[in-house]
């Protein structure tokens, strides 16, 4: 009571207002975070819980072609994991397969870009065009291209190439690789795209105008102000395109099988041979957990670098 009565009249009534203040601001905390909760309840199920499982199963030798196999291993199916030569050549594939699409589709949604961003006769169509194969399923626009485009007899690459002497050609059989490669290519520039035009049409026009004002030609205003503007634009689409291509399944399961042999095969499609082919659950659950993890760090440095990239941005403005 001493102290209470020794304390100012103005420090107590400070000191009840901030507690009444924290108080109201944890409820209003609360209360916002109140209608997140669902959602937040149906991520953990479907994706975190999963994931403890398969770290469960990552630690036991289970086939199940053969009942009752089931034992705890421990680490073991990691360390067959770095002893098998199949699996890096996929890795391989799967870098390829990633850095091959993403670059070339930045390349060429950067130049498409470019070119919608002038005003031309017809511009509404082209773009509507443009876009269209972002919107084809995967197993369709996978079905497109093995049947009408590849097709060693009846594809439109064999007819058009005829002239040049190059007919019957099994595009799919002779370059499985690069034949997903174009198709995944073909689906995702849309994308790079529209990701590229929204970053061209937010540069402000008076910063170009003053170049050409101080004579600077279309070349160095593209290299000197244009392209550090689209750069976090650019590495943003890249980043997302890695991220969602780590997980391509169905272009590869159809069109190629992952063949001949694992020569189209990626990592998500050699998990699915182990698993649902070989029924080894255990170096399947194993292989998922080093690619979900290798993914998680990847993807948390990329993102990381840039947002820096936007903050420094807005910073600066």
């Amino acid at each position: 009571m001493t102290t209470i009565a020794a304390e100012p009249v103005a420090e107590r009534v400070t000191r009840i207002r901030k507690a009444k203040d924290a108080k109201v601001s944890r409820t209003e905390g609360w209360r916002r975070r109140g209608p997140l909760l669902p959602a937040l309840i149906f991520m953990i199920v479907v994706t975190q819980v999963p994931f403890l499982f398969t770290l469960y199963y990552s630690t036991q030798s289970w086939n199940l072609v053969r009942p009752g196999s089931r034992r705890f291993v421990g680490l073991r199916n990691y360390l067959e994991i770095v002893r098998d030569s199949q699996f890096w050549s996929v890795t391989v594939n799967t870098v390829v397969l990633i850095v091959g699409v993403v670059l070339i589709s930045a390349f060429l949604g950067l130049l498409l870009a470019l070119l919608l961003d002038r005003a031309f006769l017809g511009r509404g169509v082209v773009r509507t065009l443009l876009i269209t194969p972002f919107l084809v399923t995967p197993v369709a626009g996978a079905l497109v291209w093995k049947t009408a485009m590849l097709d060693p007899v009846f594809g439109i690459v064999n007819f058009v190439l005829t002239p040049f002497g190059v007919h019957d050609i099994d595009w799919v059989s002779r370059y499985p690789l690069p034949s997903v490669m174009v198709e995944m290519v073909w689906q995702w520039t849309p994308f790079m795209m529209l990701l590229i035009l929204a970053g061209l049409q937010s540069m402000p026009r008076d910063i170009l105008e003053a170049g050409r004002v101080d004579g600077a030609g279309a070349f160095a205003l593209f290299r000197e102000l244009t392209l550090p503007h689209l750069r976090r634009f650019i590495e943003l689409g890249v980043v997302l395109g890695a991220v969602y291509l780590v997980n391509t399944f169905d272009t590869i399961y159809m069109m190629t099988q992952g063949g001949p042999g694992i020569a189209s095969a990626n990592l998500p499609f050699y998990i699915y041979q182990r698993a649902f082919l070989g029924f080894d659950m255990g170096q399947a659950a194993a292989m998922g957990v080093v690619v979900v993890v290798g993914t998680i760090v990847i993807a948390t440095f990329a993102l990381r670098l840039i947002f820096t990239s936007f903050t420094g941005k807005e910073e600066a403005a």
